[in-house]
C-alpha cells in the first residue's frame, strides 16, 4: 500500500511544475455574427434566385447557433433539419452528405447520436485547417441544391477566413 501511495505522490510532484505553468487563457476562432449573418444572406438570395424556398442554419465554432434564417413560406421541418446537417458537418469536419456514403457497420453507432443525418445540405467552414463553424441548408428540392446554396454563402465571406 505505501508503494502505491509513494508512487501517486511522486507522479503529483513531477506534475506540479506543468500545472503550476499551464496557460490560464486559451484563443479561439469562430466565425463572427456579421459573417454568419453575410454567409446566410448570400445562400438565401441563391437559393431564391433559383426557385427554393429553405432555411439556413450557421454555427460558430462550438456548434452553437449562430444564426437561423427561414424564408418566407418554407415547410416547419427545415428548421431541425438545417440544425442537423449543420451539426453532421461540423462533427464530421466535412461535408454531411459524405456521412451517408461511409460504410454501413462502421456508421450505425455513430447514427444514434442525437442531431446527426446523412443528408446532404451542408459544409464546415474552416479558416485555414481550423474549424470554425459549419452551414446547414434545408428545403431545396435535394440536398445537392442546399449545398451549392451553402457554397454560395461560403465563396462570400471566404476571403474574411484568411486562414
Amino acid at each position: 500500500m505505501k508503494t502505491k501511495t509513494g508512487l501517486a505522490l511522486a507522479a503529483a510532484l513531477a506534475l506540479a511544475p506543468c500545472v503550476a505553468g499551464a496557460q490560464a487563457l486559451i484563443t479561439e476562432r469562430s466565425i463572427s455574427l456579421n459573417a454568419a449573418l453575410e454567409l446566410a444572406t448570400a445562400a438565401l438570395e441563391r437559393c431564391r434566385a433559383d426557385g427554393y424556398k429553405v432555411t439556413i442554419t450557421v454555427l460558430n465554432r462550438h456548434a452553437r447557433t449562430a444564426v437561423v434564417v427561414s424564408d418566407d413560406g418554407v415547410n416547419p421541418h427545415t428548421i431541425e433539419n438545417s440544425l442537423r446537417k449543420a451539426y453532421t458537418a461540423f462533427t464530421t469536419r466535412s461535408p454531411s452528405g459524405e456521412l451517408g456514403k461511409r460504410p454501413q457497420p462502421g456508421l450505425a453507432g455513430f447514427m444514434q447520436l442525437d442531431k446527426i443525418t446523412p443528408l446532404e445540405g451542408a459544409l464546415p467552414i474552416f479558416a485555414g485547417k481550423e474549424l470554425v463553424g459549419a452551414v446547414g441548408i434545408s428545403g431545396a428540392p435535394g440536398g445537392e441544391k442546399d449545398a451549392a446554396c451553402a457554397q454560395t454563402g461560403l465563396d462570400k465571406i471566404a476571403k474574411g477566413l484568411g486562414g
